[in-house]
């Protein structure tokens, strides 16, 4: 992980005000209020990154009050004009956004993108779970493997919008198993609530999505983990990753958050200070560790970098996928 400058010394300040108690502890309310943007519908990933901040921030001692706005609809694309159109110069404005957002723009050839807005943080990454209704047709990965060699647009596939991360992994696997991933049967839906609910309705065969956003079902005997899209297995969840099962496709999700356009230097650097504690904070770390998110921590020039690496990759899967 890349820790700029800003980063050392808002840990060292955090951390430095006493060896008695931890710096979330210590922690003085930055904000009286945060308005956070959601470019996403309630019950989806973005949303629930939206309130482990909310919890954590406030758990920490760092904001007084966060008000929240949920405008979903294309990966984003629908909210992101809003925010930008609104929000301009709004230095106590968040947004939360990630990978999905940067698919949807090239697939729908937004004319507003992530370069409109003000990157904050990079925050968290979370690998892919495939699922399958336990009422469905298919139970093992080698029968949901099976059906898609044999005809991929036979294969219904639930996800969020389309060009985004879970949509990418479907091409990427479908493409891993001889076939174009231009075949893909995805169904594309705009936030978690809707689409795990045409997966309990065995609307579609299969589903995609982050470990957070299936754990209650996957628990509760209602859907049937198959693989993860990870390099590595989700720790403490007992399900393969796809090269294990012999598909080399790996992809996660990543999420962060974002300031209004036309902030100046200093609002800029006041939010940058509010992540960096929160990040810090115990309050977060145990967010990250109940929903099993992974600390990808990163702001400045090196999470701008990062931003601009993965626009180039995306458009090279969604090409393939002939969205881009």
């Amino acid at each position: 992980m890349s820790i700029s400058k800003r980063d050392f010394l808002g840990w060292g300040a955090a951390l430095g005000a006493g060896a008695a108690l931890p710096a979330w502890a210590q922690a003085k309310a930055l904000f009286e209020t945060i308005n956070m943007f959601v470019p996403a519908a309630p019950g989806g990933g973005w949303d629930g990154t939206a309130r482990a901040i909310e919890r954590a921030t406030k758990g920490a001692g760092l904001v007084g009050n966060m008000q929240f706005e949920n405008v979903g609809g294309a990966g984003g694309m629908v909210g992101l004009p809003r925010f930008v159109n609104q929000r301009k110069g709004q230095g106590n404005s968040l947004m939360v956004g990630g990978s999905v957002m940067v698919g949807a723009a090239i697939a729908n050839k937004s004319p507003v993108t992530m370069r409109n807005v003000t990157p904050i943080a990079r925050l968290t990454e979370e690998a892919g779970v495939i699922v399958v209704p336990a009422a469905g047709k298919y139970k093992t990965w080698a029968d949901l493997q099976a059906a898609l060699k044999a005809n991929p647009k036979g294969v219904p596939v639930a996800g969020g919008s389309a060009g985004g991360t879970d949509h990418q992994i479907l091409g990427l696997v479908v493409r891993a198993l001889g076939r174009d991933p231009k075949e893909a049967a995805y169904v594309a839906f705009a936030g978690g609530g809707p689409a795990n609910a045409a997966i309990l309705g065995n609307q579609v065969a299969a589903g995609i999505s982050g470990w957070s956003e299936f754990e209650e079902q996957i628990k509760a005997g209602r859907m049937i983990p198959l693989a993860v899209s990870g390099a590595r297995r989700i720790p403490g969840v007992n399900v393969p990753t796809l090269p294990e099962l012999g598909v080399n496709v790996t992809m996660s999700n990543w999420r962060g958050v974002f300031g209004a356009p036309g902030i100046n230097q200093a609002q800029r650097d006041a939010l940058i200070d509010l992540v960096t504690r929160m990040n810090a904070s115990l309050p977060w770390r145990t967010e990250l560790e109940a929903r099993k998110w992974s600390d990808v921590f990163l702001t400045e020039r090196p999470f701008e970098r990062e931003i601009e690496a993965n626009i180039k990759l995306t458009e090279s899967v969604l090409k393939d996928l002939g969205l881009a």
